[in-house]
């Protein structure tokens, strides 16, 4: 079985968090930025599935990235997991990102060489395990693949599946470090409306089930309705901060 964490608490908190990056130059010479986020107050809670949405160029990954320690915010305190992220040093963020967050990216990049359950396994290799001590993490690999429908499917190659399949095994591969953070951008986009439906539904189950928090970037609005609350940003502002919606089925 596999165990899950305490419910109902906060793993991201972000107060106040700019990001700007260079832009060239003004016309008098000075230095010019750009603004990906401003002044942003975000909350995520464990158990819970937050949609985040707005135009393209709104500040959806660079937010995404701020929480995930892909990007050092320019300013204001991010806290994944009850750690201030941008207090730590490289090695210690790529450990935070490795222990304590997992991610899903828009396409799965999984490796055409590996069967599926190596697939999973080869984020333990890169955690440091190795012999004995990742053999044995062949039952957890099995045990989430089970989970995620594809508990027969463990020693195929990757060019079997389907997308929708290779996204499953993308959302296995998230949880093989038993993360508190889940964060998936554009999980859906390469998919149909069918399997998007699938994939945001197991999302919302996985989310409930293994008691993360998981943040989702999606332009589909008709998504949305599997999440607890919704974020909506514009120009790097949130407009619509942590709107709770009423809990919704297919």
């Amino acid at each position: 079985m596999i165990s899950t964490t305490t419910r109902n608490t906060t793993a991201v908190e972000l107060r106040q968090v700019s990001l700007q990056y260079p832009d060239g130059q003004n016309p008098d010479g000075s230095p010019r930025t750009f603004t990906a986020l401003d002044q942003v107050n975000f909350t995520a809670t464990k158990g819970e599935l937050t949609a985040l949405v707005g135009e393209s160029g709104s500040g959806k990954s660079s937010l995404l990235s701020v929480i995930g320690a892909l990007v050092k915010p320019t300013s204001g305190s991010v806290e994944v997991g009850g750690i201030n992220v941008p207090d730590l040093n490289d090695a210690q963020q790529a450990q935070l990102r490795r222990e304590t967050v997992g991610l899903i990216f828009q396409q799965p990049n999984l490796l055409s060489s590996l069967v599926v359950r190596d697939q999973l396994l080869v984020t333990d290799h890169l955690r440091g395990l190795r012999g004995k001590a990742l053999k044995q993490r062949k039952t957890r690999a099995d045990e989430l693949l089970e989970v995620v429908g594809l508990h027969d499917m463990a020693d195929r190659k990757i060019h079997a599946l389907s997308g929708g399949q290779r996204q499953r095994v993308n959302i296995a591969r998230a949880l093989m470090g038993t993360p508190q953070v889940l964060l998936a951008d554009e999980p859906t986009s390469a998919l149909d409306q069918s399997r998007s439906h699938d994939i945001m539904q197991l999302l919302k189950t996985l989310t409930q089930e293994f008691s993360v928090a998981t943040v989702v970037v999606t332009h589909d609005r008709g998504l949305v309705k599997y999440a607890d609350q919704q974020v909506t940003l514009s120009d790097g502002q949130v407009v619509r901060p942590n709107a709770q919606l009423p809990l919704k089925t297919r």
